[in-house]
């Protein structure tokens, strides 16, 4: 049983697909989830992954923001646009009973995107990373049935230290792409300025101090994340903990390779996700 209900074999094969074609870290660590948690979370994956593309690819993010609000009333209205990923996430959002303000949020962080906006000090990062990823974890922590406060803190923990661990490894492709989401204040500490990052990409070790800060952040976040892994069902424990696993060894491989994030990617290969 896919413990989703409502959803076709061809939508749960498509939203697969797109989970598959996207996180890799995600999706090695969804191999050790309970298929009754797997299919609602590729699902949630799905809808996630076609707003955030919605809004990054749009001519008029706005706009997008707007219609994509409509489809968020449409899905909780139980009349999804006709969509994969919106029939596959109304049907989620009814069986687990979803708070429309988590994915609300979600397209907010997605808008912050859009917008280019930088941000000033390691709170205000936060605040971003907590629309675009906690909220995440508080919906996977309500698929798995549970809706404790403590385990949804502690699964937001989780999603922060991700999003702050994609912060550090992607350094370089970001500021290539003009985005800088580092905190002004580290960076003006350093004598670095997100202007010139983005007119030079290059890796110093000034930078390089600004990545083990934002690092350091993560994996506090990660330590807070870790008792609420027990909070968990069993069965759900071994995928959320391998995907706290996975991801905190994408920031020792930047470490590894000197914090350089700007030259190079850091990547964990397929046999260390493994292990």
């Amino acid at each position: 049983m896919s413990g989703l209900t409502g959803v076709s074999a061809e939508d749960l094969a498509a939203c697969t697909k797109l989970l598959a074609g996207g996180s890799k870290s995600f999706r090695a660590a969804s191999f050790l989830l309970p298929r009754r948690i797997a299919a609602p979370a590729a699902a949630l994956y799905a809808f996630c992954r076609v707003a955030d593309d919605a809004i990054d690819m749009s001519d008029d993010p706005a706009s997008s923001l707007v219609e994509l609000h409509q489809r968020l009333d449409g899905a909780y209205a139980a009349r999804p646009w006709d969509h994969v990923a919106d029939r596959a996430f109304a049907a989620v959002v009814a069986q687990y009973g979803v708070p429309r303000a988590l994915p609300a949020a979600l397209l907010e962080g997605f808008a912050w995107d859009a917008q280019g906006r930088f941000y000033e000090d390691i709170a205000a990062l936060e605040s971003y990373a907590a629309r675009v990823a906690a909220t995440v974890g508080a919906m996977m922590t309500l698929l798995m049935g549970v809706r404790s406060p403590e385990a949804i803190a502690r699964a937001c923990d989780l999603g922060l230290a991700m999003q702050l661990t994609n912060i550090a490894r992607d350094v370089g492709e970001d500021a290539k792409a003009g985005r800088v989401y580092l905190p002004l204040s580290w960076l003006e500490e350093e004598g670095l300025s997100a202007e010139a990052l983005i007119a030079d990409p290059v890796f110093t070790p000034a930078l390089g101090r600004v990545v083990a800060r934002l690092l350091g952040a993560a994996e506090a976040h990660y330590r807070r994340a870790w008792p609420g892994i027990a909070l968990l069902p069993w069965d759900c424990r071994p995928g959320i903990g391998a995907a706290r696993l996975v991801y905190a060894e994408i920031g020792r491989e930047v470490e590894r390779q000197g914090l350089d994030s700007v030259s190079r990617r850091a990547v964990v290969s397929g046999r260390r996700k493994a292990f």
